[in-house]
């Protein structure tokens, strides 16, 4: 479906995705590499705004909204795995989508223990509306890169993370989209 220009807020003008911005060239690789983060994690939240803003629900509820449209009858668990987050943060996304009318849950007739969960009609038109890339910017740029570039991505910042003074592994379970 065809995005509705109208009514995302103005952009500002998107330089090649190879160029770093002017100033990077003449900084300390530290400072360069800084200034990657604070961008790609500023377009990331100033995504999840327009997400925000546009469907009345968080980057990671739309993401598990998108992960139960593809697959209809997902448990929490399989969706916490397909999102990597903890199983309980899994558990409050889809109260709150439940609460809102968007997704419904069903037990199974063989195992009362085991719940689907399904996308509903209300849910389906959230996603519509939806500013792309639904899963989020840094998600979908990851999904996009080589594996080799992934796993050289993966061992830099397990060292930065190994030499940064505070650590708090629980907070790689929890969405970025999510306070």
């Amino acid at each position: 479906m065809p995005r509705n220009k109208a009514k995302s807020p103005p952009h500002k003008a998107v330089r090649p995705k190879s160029a770093p911005p002017a100033t990077s060239a003449r900084l300390p690789p530290a400072l360069a590499v800084l200034q990657q983060f604070r961008e790609l994690f500023r377009v990331s939240q100033q995504h999840f705004q327009r997400i925000e803003t546009r469907c009345g629900v968080s980057g990671a509820q739309l993401w598990a909204l998108s992960e139960l449209s593809a697959a209809p009858g997902l448990t929490v668990s399989q969706l916490a795995r397909k999102m990597s987050i903890h199983l309980s943060t899994s558990s409050n996304l889809l109260d709150k989508l439940e609460m809102q009318g968007f997704v419904r849950r069903e037990r199974g007739s063989a195992d009362q223990r085991i719940v689907r969960v399904y996308p509903t009609a209300a849910g389906q038109q959230v996603l519509k509306k939806a500013p792309r890339p639904v899963e989020g910017v840094i998600p979908d740029a990851l999904a996009k890169m080589p594996a080799h570039a992934l796993r050289s991505l993966q061992r830099d910042l397990g060292q930065l993370l190994d030499l940064a003074s505070v650590r708090n592994p629980k907070a790689a379970l929890k969405p970025l989209a999510e306070p």
